[in-house]
């Protein structure tokens, strides 16, 4: 893919961090033109392998131009909508809870210790018990554009302006923050932080991955997924906006025009990099990485080494989200609503289900070994099975 169509893709999602002036008019005054396009795949045809089938659905409210994450835990579905409305529901697609929290949201849901967390759009993060009463709030310095998370009396929020927040899970007060000088143009993220036996692992514009101590926020290691490269600021964008994948071996990594790497999950110490680009991020199975790039192809690269063993390419435009591994297959939804079911072993179409039209925007969400969550962007939550 040409440089000037990944410059094009940034203009459509960065921001100045600083004045929020968008990158788009940047774009025209630096190169004096608009990015080139081209346009979207036509649906594949293909014999499907299965038939998946929508367990249940229900609605929470559009989420405007947010990206709204669901949550998944104790075989429950928590979602949330831009207006305000937060919706919990049991494993057969049953409402057990329904929030108004009187204000807009952002950036989804976020579970952990008892506790059904949201941010807002003002920087606040909301926390209710699984009863839908309010247990407490805490002001961060910036929008929360990505799911607060809970563990080990923690819940750790990021705010759109980089920090990370280590607030009490039983009162919300801060105990820790991290923060980092950041480059002048980024952009704009909706990706939060990966909560593993007690680190917090995050990317940062710049092509940086962190480790901290879930604790007290110290600093345990510091890597360089990608180095920003180029004469324009434009140019020089590389950042991490997605999650970091973590096991107890390696944490991995990838950057919009940069690369993808993986490090020692202990030290930090790197074990192989790549030049690659992604916006939406990747997924694993312990064995691989499943990574959308920023043409919306879906590749499966060997996570010891790096090394290619496919790429499924003829979903080009259509806006894909990062991969779920679930079973045999590798799934992603995109901007028309369909979720697509690749096979793990060669990246093949295997069966392909609709939802409501409007754009699946966050990563589908494992229930258990044979179903999954998806919530779009006019608001439909979806449990769909692979059976």
């Amino acid at each position: 893919m040409s440089r000037a169509f990944r410059i094009g893709v940034a203009a459509a999602l960065a921001v100045f961090v600083a004045g929020c002036q968008t990158v788009t008019s940047t774009y025209d005054r630096l190169f004096g033109r608009t990015p080139e396009t081209r346009k979207p795949a036509e649906l594949v045809t293909f014999t499907p392998v299965f038939t998946p089938k929508v367990l249940w659905q229900a609605s929470v409210g559009a989420a405007d131009k947010q990206t709204f994450f669901p949550a998944v835990t104790g075989g429950a579905v928590y979602a949330a909508g831009a207006s305000g409305q937060i919706a919990g529901f049991d494993a057969n697609g049953r409402q057990t809870l329904r929030i108004d929290v009187g204000q807009r949201l952002s950036g989804g849901v976020g579970t952990g210790g008892g506790l059904v967390l949201v941010g807002t759009p003002k920087g606040e993060v909301l926390a209710y018990d699984r009863d839908g009463k309010l247990a407490w709030k805490a002001q961060l310095t910036g929008e929360v554009l990505a799911p607060p998370k809970a563990e080990d009396g923690v819940v750790v929020a990021r705010a759109g302006d980089g920090r990370i927040f280590g607030l009490d899970a039983a009162t919300g007060k801060r105990r820790w923050l991290y923060q980092r000088s950041l480059p002048a143009l980024s952009v704009r993220s909706h990706a939060g932080v990966v909560i593993h036996r007690g680190g917090v692992f995050a990317g940062f514009p710049g092509g940086r991955m962190v480790a901290l101590s879930l604790a007290n926020g110290n600093v345990g290691w510091e890597a360089i997924v990608a180095v920003p490269r180029g004469t324009t600021e434009l140019e020089r964008v590389a950042d991490i906006t997605s999650l970091p994948v973590v096991d107890d071996r390696q944490a991995c990594a990838v950057a919009f025009q940069g690369r993808v790497a993986c490090v020692e999950a202990q030290s930090g110490s790197s074990i192989w990099a790549r030049d690659f680009s992604s916006i939406a991020g990747m997924g694993t199975d312990g064995r691989n990485l499943y990574i959308t790039d920023d043409q919306n192809a879906v590749v499966a690269l060997d996570r010891t080494n790096g090394a290619s063993l496919w790429k499924q390419d003829r979903l080009f435009g259509r806006g894909v989200t990062a991969p779920l591994t679930l079973g045999r297959y590798v799934i992603v939804g995109d901007f028309q609503g369909y979720v697509h079911f690749l096979s793990r072993e060669d990246g093949s179409f295997a069966a392909r289900i609709a939802t409501d039209g409007s754009p699946v925007m966050a990563p589908p969400v494992a229930l258990d070994m044979t179903s999954f969550a998806v919530q779009t962007r006019s608001g439909g939550v979806f449990a769909i099975s692979t059976q």
